[in-house]
């Protein structure tokens, strides 16, 4: 993903003149998918410092995601028609829902929820919700042996699985969230890690220098180089209006 250094928009050409980091230009008609992929960049960055994925909630739940993001995998949902999702990552429980109310309309599924820390005001909240019988909830660290050890008791040996993965986005973290959980993935299936946009966020108000090597996107293609097994799908992130850029992982 190449960085980009200015955006100088003229509006009588109808032209986006675009000049990366390593100095190279582009221009290209303001009214085109180039045109939008380049505006969407500066859009998702100034979104982040502003929060806002943080305007959403779903069925009642924070959700703290974009809603292209959620259209994407709820694409994927429907596309696997997985009986399980793995989820890393509860905050207020909002995703933990999303995925439970897809599985409602689905007529099957359920979601395993895993989180380090879950809050009494968030566990009581999913607790009391009207999809709760969808969703287990597991107060664990997601790398702990005895958390894996646990999620594959929960599978059934002819369930399809799914995993997303939204918890420490750390390049290590990610990574052995990746090797623990991507042997559970069912074939044509995906695991997803969030957030490899930070590798793309390093400068904004909160950003951190050190993102630009150490994020979900590198876990995602160093796990990919050693793991025939999977391929890197970039079909769900097609027009680049993402927080997920090379986020989804599918095994063959």
């Amino acid at each position: 993903m190449k960085r980009i250094r200015n955006l100088t928009v003229d509006m009588m050409s109808q032209t986006l003149s675009v000049t990366y980091a390593d100095n190279e230009s582009s221009t290209f008609s303001l009214y085109t998918p180039e045109a939008f992929q380049a505006i969407s960049r500066l859009w998702i960055k100034t979104g982040w410092a502003a929060q806002y994925s943080y305007n959403f909630s779903w069925m009642g739940r924070p959700i703290i995601q974009l809603p292209e993001d959620l259209l994407i995998v709820q694409e994927l949902i429907h596309k696997v028609q997985p009986h399980v999702i793995i989820e890393t990552g509860i905050a207020h429980g909002g995703s933990s829902v999303f995925y439970a109310s897809l599985f409602e309309i689905l007529g099957r599924g359920r979601v395993i929820s895993i989180d380090i820390e879950i809050r009494p005001h968030n566990r009581k909240a999913i607790e009391e919700h009207p999809l709760k019988r969808r969703i287990t909830l597991i107060e664990r660290s997601s790398i702990a042996p005895e958390t894996l050890e646990e999620v594959r008791n929960l599978i059934s040996p002819n369930e399809k699985v799914m995993v997303v993965l939204d918890s420490n986005h750390t390049k290590e973290h990610v990574r052995k969230e990746l090797e623990l959980y991507g042997p559970l993935v069912t074939s044509g299936s995906y695991i997803v890690a969030a957030d490899g946009i930070m590798e793309d966020l390093f400068d904004v108000p909160g950003g951190k220098a050190e993102w630009t090597r150490d994020n979900p996107r590198a876990a995602v293609h160093e796990f990919s180089a050693s793991h025939p097994e999977f391929e890197l799908d970039s079909e769900p992130t097609r027009l680049g209006v993402t927080y997920w850029p090379d986020a989804y992982l599918r095994r063959k």
